[in-house]
């Protein structure tokens, strides 16, 4: 079996079979011309260096399938992830005198499945003020379905539900959330937390746009004023959003009005209104080693940076500077006593983007993060933003009703999607492996050790068409 990961996190466990099924599935409805080739059966057992040959072919193929335009936003594709996720894997009997402890690698290879049921269920989902939503949906339901459910408990019009996504969190201990990605249409949301069995992981509901000018829109109906309202109260309240004393007086009194309109009028003139803040990591500007925070929000990441003297300071990077971006992923080995499990190694990610630091010069910056990929996907979005507006289209023509029974998303949306990583359980694997992977792309880790930037092929890196468009006057 192949562990699918979304985001660093485990979203399903497919055999080589079942993704045999998906090939021949895809060639009978798009032809063998379009869908690319498959690895062959092998007749005989594998051999461990033929189990990571066959990886590697796997990863391509996955990969070429998401980034095809028509394969990657197919419902073949999409409803084979879905499906993919209601079997949970588990360990199987014990092996005779078996002293791991449960959950090792030897007794997972044993496979045994179970089909997690198609039934009602309650789901909470949380808004920015802590207030829970509960929905009664089934455990079948993708990411829209639940959003769709989630906009009618709370009467939110159809023409606003594309302003909000659903996004997976990590409560902290003093009430705030780590994001840890934004739900994607092949997930089914209840087995997406429910499989996590750790209370502090929620799912939240929050707007998914970087232009505050859409604010008009949403702040148009009851609804959606007060989602605004309460995300941008709880923003201030969490230090999101940087407030001086007169500003926190001035809101204040009109958090006692209950004016919520101009409260959110005067939160769009503070400091990092409508930004996401991530936890805090490392980066290698602007020197190696540097614990920065960084915050996405109005098209730039800007980081807070404390340097080795214990001096912070402050900067932002463009997206429209940032010439290209790519994640990579490293996989150390356990260097633990024998016997401890390969599969506790922590995943470290990265986040690197080209960035244009003066008329001439391009420069290599890289983030640490367990959010790497969450990063990405902000970077994508706000460039989506900057496209639609720059060929006059609207926020709402990015979020498409019904088609045919299934919700469905602009092909400027389809770039947002978060990567879906495949990993194999081979414990036979090298001590370090690296993994890159475009936002479209299925991917595993690519083969290069370096980590060099001139050493990864040119197809790992996500290209940036607002970079495309900058003038002098940028500069």
């Amino acid at each position: 079996a192949y562990n699918i990961h979304v985001n660093g996190v485990l979203h399903c466990r497919v055999r080589y079979s079942q993704l045999l099924g998906l090939h021949e599935q895809l060639r009978k409805e798009y032809g063998t011309n379009v869908v690319p080739a498959f690895p062959p059966k092998k007749i005989f057992t594998l051999t461990p260096a033929e189990v990571e040959q066959r990886r590697e072919q796997l990863e391509k193929y996955m990969q070429a399938v998401r980034q095809d335009p028509m394969l990657g936003g197919s419902e073949t594709f999409n409803s084979f992830l879905r499906k993919a996720q209601q079997v949970r894997v588990g360990p199987g009997p014990r092996p005779s005198g078996c002293t791991e402890e449960p959950g090792c690698q030897s007794c997972f290879s044993l496979q045994e499945t179970q089909q997690i049921p198609t039934e009602e269920v309650v789901l909470e989902v949380l808004l920015s003020n802590g207030q829970k939503v509960k929905v009664t949906i089934l455990t079948s339901d993708q990411t829209e379905d639940v959003l769709e459910a989630v906009a009618s408990k709370l009467d939110l019009p159809d023409d606003l539900v594309g302003y909000f996504s659903l996004f997976l969190v990590r409560e902290t201990k003093d009430g705030a959330f780590s994001f840890v990605r934004k739900l994607q249409e092949f997930e089914l949301p209840y087995v997406s937390v429910t499989s996590l069995h750790n209370p502090e992981f929620r799912i939240i509901l929050r707007k998914s746009y970087w232009d505050s000018a859409y604010d008009d829109d949403v702040m148009e109906h009851r609804v959606g004023l007060n989602l605004l309202y309460a995300q941008t109260v709880s923003d201030i309240e969490h230090g999101w959003i940087v407030v001086n004393k007169e500003q926190h007086r001035q809101l204040k009194s009109l958090q006692e009005k209950v004016s919520k309109k101009e409260f959110i009028r005067l939160a769009q003139t503070l400091k990092y209104y409508g930004y996401l803040k991530f936890d805090p990591c490392i980066t290698d500007f602007p020197e190696k080693g540097c614990h920065v925070v960084v915050s996405a929000g109005n098209n730039e990441l800007n980081f807070q940076v404390r340097l080795p003297n214990e001096q912070i300071k402050e900067g932002s990077f463009k997206v429209t500077r940032m010439r290209c971006w790519r994640v990579t992923s490293s996989v150390p080995m356990s260097n633990g006593p024998s016997g401890s499990s390969p599969g506790k190694s922590e995943v470290k990610l990265e986040l690197a983007f080209e960035y244009l630091m003066s008329k001439d010069r391009l420069q290599w910056v890289t983030i640490t993060s367990p959010q790497a990929i969450m990063l990405s996907i902000c970077l994508q979005s706000m460039v989506d933003e900057l496209m639609v507006k720059k060929s006059g289209g609207s926020i709402r023509k990015m979020f498409r009703r019904r088609v045919n029974g299934a919700l469905r998303r602009s092909d400027s949306q389809q770039a947002v999607k978060s990567p879906p990583l495949l990993d194999s359980p081979d414990a036979s694997r090298e001590p370090m492996a690296k993994l890159s992977s475009k936002l479209t792309s299925v991917s595993l880790r690519g083969i290069s050790h370096s980590s060099s930037a001139n050493d990864v092929g040119a197809n790992d890196f996500h290209g940036n068409y607002a970079f495309e468009g900058i003038g002098d006057e940028d500069l």
